[in-house]
């Protein structure tokens, strides 16, 4: 659609693909972690991560399905360097293992990418007794994050490279509960509605990052960067627990919405190009910088919700 293609200040649009974004970037000597790889952004993302030379894990909930991916990804490009590692991002105990396992195996960490999430479910509470989309989309990227930094730092420092860490957000962050993050109510059923709940856990991905920017820039002789995307509006499986919208998405969506290739430009975009450079704490839309909402960008609500989720993963 025309509205798609006009270019912002980084020279991609809302049309760019992912392999657009990325092309001419040699990152042969990256590894990437991709959460949520089996479907949709994810694994076009974890695709054209090794296309660009990355050695791709990809953190999946659904082993089977992570093979198929593997398998296609290795076949149109037999170069291409793809591991898999079971990851529940809804468990603590599944995320805490897989950090483990990751490493365990020795490898660098050069870019984290926190893609995985559910929207919009219906309610209901974790493993670990907490709100389902606020577990999977928020507290389990946080505690993986917190698990893998000492490995990404370390990496920072022996490469001589900068690490870059990205939360894939949504534009329905700007659409959560109107105080932002329910602390005392995130458990609460009689209040919940599923897309505010999203809303909450996608405004979360983008106060974490910001936070974490903060953090990271006290922090002498610390090169990582940590931002924050939207993809934009995708047709995917995520609407499947609304069946008007997904009846909609599945007729309509390919003339009003973008592509997965198109949806995966801004993730890889920001972990793989050179304009991103030393640029942290910063909410990027179609491949260019992008104003998030006043709550998002509310360094106050950034450190309570750091500390409420340290909490919780610690309890």
């Amino acid at each position: 659609m025309w509205w798609l293609g006009r270019k912002g200040p980084s020279g991609f649009s809302a049309s760019s693909t992912a392999e657009e974004v990325t092309q001419g970037i040699d990152a042969t000597d990256f590894t990437a972690i991709v959460t949520g790889a089996t479907s949709g952004i994810g694994a076009e993302t974890a695709r054209v991560l090794a296309l660009r030379g990355v050695h791709v894990v990809m953190g999946i909930r659904n082993m089977a399905a992570g093979g198929e991916i593997k398998e296609t990804i290795q076949r149109d490009n037999p170069s291409a360097k793809i591991d898999m590692m079971e990851l529940d991002l809804s468990s603590l105990e599944s995320v805490r293992k897989f950090a483990a396992q990751f490493k365990s195996c020795g490898l660098p960490l050069n870019i984290l990418v926190n893609n995985a999430g559910i929207m919009a479910t219906p309610f209901r509470l974790s493993k670990d007794n907490i709100e389902l989309q606020f577990a999977t989309n928020h507290v389990g990227h946080f505690l993986l994050t917190n698990l893998l930094l000492e490995t990404m730092k370390q990496t920072a420092i022996e490469q001589r490279k900068e690490g870059r860490i990205v939360n894939v957000s949504s534009r329905r962050h700007k659409l959560s509960y109107p105080e932002g993050i329910r602390f005392d109510k995130i458990n609460d059923e009689s209040g919940y509605n599923s897309f505010s709940a999203y809303g909450q856990s996608k405004l979360a991905n983008v106060l974490h990052a910001n936070e974490l920017a903060r953090r990271l820039k006290q922090e002498e002789g610390t090169e990582i960067t940590a931002n924050s995307v939207s993809p934009g509006p995708i047709a995917t499986s995520l609407f499947r627990h609304h069946s008007l919208i997904d009846v909609f998405v599945g007729l309509l969506g390919k003339y009003v919405m973008k592509n997965i290739q198109q949806g995966a430009a801004t993730t890889c975009y920001v972990a793989l190009h050179p304009q991103i450079k030393g640029l942290s704490g910063r909410y990027f839309v179609d491949s260019n910088l992008a104003e998030a909402s006043s709550q998002a960008v509310d360094p106050e609500l950034a450190r309570k919700l750091w500390e409420h989720t340290s909490n919780l993963v610690k309890s």
